[in-house]
């Protein structure tokens, strides 16, 4: 791959403005070209070209480097490049001394393509554009190489940014292909506010369309780059990538503009260099408390985050990348072989480590393939839960969630690069690619969305727009719900047992029973939204009887039964809230609660009430 550098603007304006300081404070720097000009506020050292020549050859991405300069700043550039080991040879004069005859940026492009006769691969940047230091292009370099396609970069405009002085594109979030490229439009024209700056990578095969351009544009006020990458969206496919950093172009700007933007630009350097804050993101537990376990098989639920338990990640910047072992879900180290038997029976071997390390390479895999671009830094991750280990309350995708919601605000990154209603596939990505955990939607909606929420997986919705529907509910329309669950869970069953290969199979039972369990959902949306809470109940106990059928008491396992029996020994209405291990339950009878309660303890089970978490209050 081939990089040009273009630095053969003739803008005279803050050449002009420093000329005419009379403070003297600039003086030494009349006549300097713009890209040679210093990069930060008091500061002669580092050039706004040292930093782009620093970035570019720090990878060894580049067969060749080249410059394109004007011959009236020809030799500024030649003394340049003798200084800082950049032959001399790839420096372009395109032969122009004012800016009457100037040939503009795409004709200056060509120039060079044609001069060194360039058939590969292009990058092309702008030398006298201001950016922060805190992106690799290597990282743009392999998205260009990954898509097929031609590139241009962006970021997000800033406030205090006009659309009116940046080339403005709109991005096909799905597919990461730009769909409109608008040089310079007035705010009215675009709900875009994502930026574009002079840094695009073009494919060999496209280069001739840049001679092309040429031929179809003779006046040079139409041979700005942007004016082309406008063209060039209509003609080939070309995708965007979103960077860490903004840019500025300082080619039309005064001097006062300039200060105020270096010293911009110099304080964002120091903000990435400082340590920031820890962040701390927190998930709970969810029950599913109706339609499950439809929601693998295109069904309907509805599920309720929990108060009672929860998952926190928190990550902080450092100077390399860790992921803590958690002293309790990580052991390394025990009393005894006796008691790392004890252990390993209870909770098994597989630790919360693993997630974080399963959704960090999935988060990276995401962000490469979704043309996003990190922030140079690294972090530290580490996790904490009260979540029961093994008792279906969704403990394993609450710390996926919570380390997403933590990279996601880390690297600075929005619903619009994730959008809210593809959160939950990638937390199901992560345990279905990365560890082979068979699951369904249905907890990861309600953590990424929490509190009350309905959720349709209708098949012909998923196929259309590749998530379900998710509608929240009133959390206060719910009754009082009781949880209980296994105090030693090592005998939960296998619950998900034949089923899906039936379902898989064409099973007709089988998919007579998720319709059931969708029809179900529908009638607890409407008793919930009505309090009617006699209903609800009724309902529940459908629900079980329901999955009981299909799965058989052998896949539901022993102990998972008993809670139920003692449940409906009491009056109340019970059914499983996840795979096995715990049970929820609605008692309208407060007395035969307690002592329901009372029989749960007895016999060794753990007995709450369940704290619904209502988002809207917090």
């Amino acid at each position: 791959m081939i990089c040009v550098i273009l630095v053969a603007g003739h803008g005279a304006l803050l050449e002009t403005e420093i000329q005419e300081d009379a403070s003297g404070a600039y003086e030494h720097l009349i006549g300097i070209p713009k890209a040679l000009l210093p990069s930060r506020a008091g500061q002669d050292g580092e050039t706004i070209l040292d930093c782009w020549w620093a970035a570019l050859k720090s990878r060894q991405q580049f067969s060749e480097v080249y410059l394109v300069t004007n011959a009236a700043k020809y030799k500024y550039y030649e003394r340049w490049a003798s200084a800082h080991e950049f032959p001399t040879q790839n420096i372009v004069n395109d032969g122009t001394t004012t800016y009457e005859n100037s040939l503009g940026a795409i004709a200056d492009l060509d120039r060079a393509i044609r001069s060194k006769k360039i058939t590969d691969d292009i990058m092309v940047v702008a030398g006298d554009m201001l950016f922060n230091h805190n992106f690799d292009v290597g990282q743009v370099i392999d998205y260009f190489r990954r898509k097929k396609g031609d590139l241009a970069i962006y970021y997000d405009l800033q406030e205090g940014e006009s659309t009116e002085t940046r080339g403005i594109v709109e991005v096909d979030s799905s597919t990461g292909r730009i769909t409109n490229f608008l040089e310079k439009p007035k705010a009215h024209m675009t709900s875009s506010r994502l930026a574009s700056p002079v840094f695009y990578c073009l494919r060999q095969e496209s280069l001739p369309l840049v001679s092309q351009y040429l031929e179809e544009h003779t006046d040079r006020k139409n041979r700005a780059l942007g004016l082309f990458m406008s063209w060039l969206v209509t003609k080939t496919t070309v995708y965007g990538m979103k960077l860490p950093t903004r840019f500025q172009l300082i080619g039309q700007v005064g001097l006062s503009d300039y200060q105020k933007w270096i010293t911009w630009f110099e304080e964002k350097q120091s903000q990435t260099t400082s340590r920031a804050e820890p962040i701390t993101c927190r998930v709970y537990a969810r029950i599913g408390l109706m339609g499950n376990p439809s929601d693998g098989f295109y069904g309907k639920t509805i599920s309720l985050s929990i108060a009672n338990y929860w998952a926190e990640v928190t990550i902080v910047e450092s100077a390399k990348l860790k992921l803590m072992l958690h002293p309790l879900n990580d052991p390394t180290e025990f009393g005894s072989l006796s008691d790392l038997y004890g252990i390993s029976r209870r909770e098994g071997y597989l630790g919360g480590l693993r997630l974080l390390q399963a959704t960090c390479k999935k988060f990276y895999q995401y962000c490469a393939e979704h043309g996003i671009a990190f922030a140079r830094k690294n972090f530290t991750l580490q996790y904490d839960t009260n979540i029961p280990r093994q008792v279906g309350l969704a403990g394993s995708s609450a710390i996926i969630s919570a380390t997403l919601k933590c990279l996601m605000k880390f690297y600075s990154l929005t619903e619009a690069d994730m959008p809210k209603q593809f959160q939950p596939q990638f937390v199901l990505d992560v345990e279905t690619d990365e560890l082979f955990i068979q699951a369904g939607l249905q907890d990861r909606v309600i953590q990424v969305y929490e509190g009350l929420v309905y959720m349709d997986f209708n098949e012909d919705i998923m196929d259309s727009q590749h998530h379900g529907h998710y509608e929240p509910m009133d959390v206060s329309s719910l009754p009082p719900l009781w949880l209980a669950y296994l105090a030693d869970p090592s005998d939960s069953g296998k619950i998900h047992s034949t089923v899906k290969q039936r379902w898989l199979q064409g099973d007709q039972e089988v998919k007579d029973a998720m319709k059931g369990f969708a029809e179900l959902t529908d009638q607890a949306k409407s008793a919930i939204e009505q309090h009617d809470h006699k209903r609800l109940a009724e309902l529940m106990k459908k629900n079980f009887a329901s999955r009981r059928k299909i799965y058989g008491d052998a896949a539901l396992g022993e102990a998972n039964l008993k809670m139920i029996r003692i449940a409906e020994k009491y009056g109340s209405a019970a059914k499983f809230p996840g795979s096995g291990g715990a049970v929820i339950g609605l008692c309208l009878d407060e007395d035969q609660k307690l002592e329901m309660m009372r029989e749960f303890q007895s016999e060794g089970f753990v007995f709450c009430d369940i704290e619904p978490y209502n988002p809207t209050l917090h």
